[in-house]
């Protein structure tokens, strides 16, 4: 199907306010073009908190989301979300309405993670972040009203693909243990010539063909190119945990994402993917204004929900 009318509308207003993933910007122009307008109204929730953890090269700061009605609650799921922006731009800030969205739909507990981003801080600094902020959940969450024993990683695009990295060491180092994995859109190769949608969506369609080259050259260099912890669709997917797979019609990452859930499959784990028509890359965020991205929200809470039994 072609792309819908409010794709097609958001995507010229983006465009329009200058929110265009442009090679020739420096890296801070790149994050500065994602930075959120302060002024904006948040979606409410129960209560939100910001924290510094200890990670492997210093502090890391989490921000913690309750959701409504959860004061008097149970000890809640929680769910570790990494947002997405090429491992080089995007933020906690970024990324916050659509987790404030989650977070209500879910009935669960959040804890968003500003990994370090590259080229400051190239692969693998953001997987052993990703991987540190997890394990500090599971011995944590009593403290903010967590349950441990269902805990959940999440993310989109590279969040995605470092949500899916760090159960793949949470399997081979021995813990924490997780309840299910949720991918939006996930970043799962390295390698842009290997996929058909690279080429069908190269342009006009927010993310990129070249911008994804830039943000493999900004993260990974010429090296790392098929290590499974950058590339996870070169690792071995046995014993992971169930995962939900989102893809977009117009996205780039569309066909390595639908690959990857054929390979947990193949590999044993339980993986239900949707493709969404009509979108393209980033409309998970965009509920308000792209009807499909509040259908998709409303099946990735579901997914979450029975994975966890709430």
């Amino acid at each position: 199907m072609p792309l819908d009318p409010a794709s097609q509308m958001v995507l010229e207003l983006m465009s329009e306010v200058g929110v265009v993933l442009d090679v020739t910007k420096s890296v801070d122009e790149m994050r500065a073009m994602l930075a959120p307008d302060p002024e904006a109204e948040l979606p409410p929730v129960g209560g939100v908190q910001d924290q510094v953890i200890p990670g492997p090269d210093g502090d890391i700061a989490v921000r913690i989301f309750h959701p409504v009605g959860s004061d008097d609650a149970d000890p809640l799921p929680v769910v570790v979300f990494f947002h997405g922006g090429g491992w080089v731009i995007g933020s906690v800030e970024s990324h916050e309405v659509p987790v404030r969205e989650m977070v209500n739909l879910t009935g669960a507990i959040y804890v968003s993670v500003e990994y370090r981003l590259a080229p400051e801080h190239p692969f693998p600094a953001a997987v052993e972040d990703c991987y540190a902020a997890t394990v500090w959940v599971a011995e944590s969450a009593a403290s903010f009203g967590g349950d441990a024993s269902r805990l959940v990683v999440a993310g989109d695009s590279a969040g995605g693909n470092l949500a899916t990295v760090t159960a793949a060491l949470c399997r081979d180092r021995g813990g924490p243990d997780l309840a299910f994995q949720l991918l939006v859109y996930p970043c799962v190769d390295a390698d842009p010539a290997a996929w058909s949608s690279m080429e069908e969506n190269a342009d006009g369609y927010f993310l990129t063909r070249d911008s994804m080259t830039w943000f493999y050259d900004h993260y990974l260099g010429a090296d790392n190119r098929t290590n499974p912890l950058a590339a996870p669709i070169h690792g071995d997917l046995r014993g992971l945990p169930p995962a939900f797979i989102i893809t977009a019609q117009f996205d780039p990452l569309r066909d390595e994402g639908e690959a990857y859930a054929d390979k947990l499959r193949a590999a044993g784990v339980a993986c239900a993917n949707t493709r969404y028509d009509g979108v393209f890359h980033t409309f998970f965020g965009m509920a308000a204004a792209i009807p499909t991205a509040a259908v998709a929200q409303a099946d990735a809470a579901a997914a979450v929900r029975a994975a966890v039994d709430l």
